[in-house]
This record gives C-alpha cells, sequence and structure tokens, in this order.
C-alpha cells in the first residue's frame, strides 16, 4: 500500500505544482511548499484506515434505539394514515372505473378483425403487450379500488 500510495501521492503533488508553475502563479520555493503539503495530505488519506484511525471506534459506540411502540391515539406520527370521504370515494371510483374500461379494451381486443391482435388466428405482439397492460390495469385498479373501500369503512366505523 506504501508503494502504491506513495506513487499516487507524488504524481498528484507534482502535478499540481507543475500547472502551477507553468501558469506563473508561484515561485520555485512556493512551489516546493506546495508539493511537500499535497504528498503529506494525499499519503495520510491514502494510508488512512478507516477503522483504526476513527476514535472510539470500538468502545465509544452507543447502541442503537429500539423503534417506538406504534401506539394509536398517541398523537404521535407513527398513527395510521387517515383517508378524507371526498379522497376515499375517488379511490373508489377510480378501481371501478378502471375495471370497467379494460374489461371492455380486452373484451374488444378478443374480437379483433382488423389483424392487429390475431395473425392467422395466432395472437401477435400487439395483443400481448395489451393484454399485459390491461392485467396490469385491473391489478392496480384493484389495489386503488380496495384503498377507498378502507377508507369509506375506516370513516363509517369512526363515526
Amino acid at each position: 500500500m506504501d508503494i502504491c500510495a506513495g506513487g499516487v501521492a507524488d504524481g498528484l503533488a507534482a502535478g499540481a505544482a507543475g500547472a502551477a508553475r507553468a501558469a506563473g502563479a508561484v515561485r520555485e520555493t512556493d512551489s516546493s511548499a506546495v508539493e511537500t503539503a499535497n504528498r503529506q495530505r494525499l499519503t495520510v488519506f491514502w494510508e488512512a484506515d478507516t477503522t483504526g484511525n476513527v476514535p472510539g471506534a470500538d468502545s465509544d459506540v452507543l447502541p442503537a434505539p429500539s423503534p417506538r411502540a406504534r401506539s394509536p391515539g398517541s398523537g404521535s406520527d407513527t398513527e395510521g394514515m387517515k383517508l378524507s370521504r371526498p379522497v376515499s370515494w375517488f379511490l373508489l371510483a377510480f378501481g371501478v372505473w378502471s375495471w370497467v374500461i379494460w374489461v371492455t379494451f380486452v373484451r374488444n381486443l378478443f374480437k379483433d378483425s382488423s389483424g392487429l391482435a390475431f395473425d392467422d388466428g395466432r395472437p401477435t405482439a400487439y395483443f400481448w403487450v395489451h393484454l399485459a397492460l390491461a392485467v396490469v390495469s385491473f391489478v392496480l385498479g384493484t389495489a386503488i379500488g380496495v384503498i377507498g373501500l378502507r377508507g369509506l369503512r375506516a370513516l363509517r366505523r369512526k363515526s
């Protein structure tokens, strides 16, 4: 590690000092001081042991705090999410709408006579892609609708 770190440090320090000399920004004495300082900094960096040089790495580490227990009604930020009535209705309506639209689309996809969905009775790539879109939309629409339904049920229990 020392050979590699020293070689890298020397090369980087010389490059910085050489660039400064070429630009005429520093005198020769300033340049040698910059080289020495850069070499020392880079050597410390490259030779650092991430666990050995950290003060208190083994002894002063505090244990991780335990997660707070979830207590409903305590006013903490770990309570369950609450949906308003309009949001719950919107989510439920979106789930129903998704099913109506995509069921109609899949029905029309199977009845396709234009040649896009089926080629000589075999399904085409168009058919498979749109069937996959419909299935994903069914799943997402169902999940969103269930969230809306659960929100409405929770509001009924509360009132």
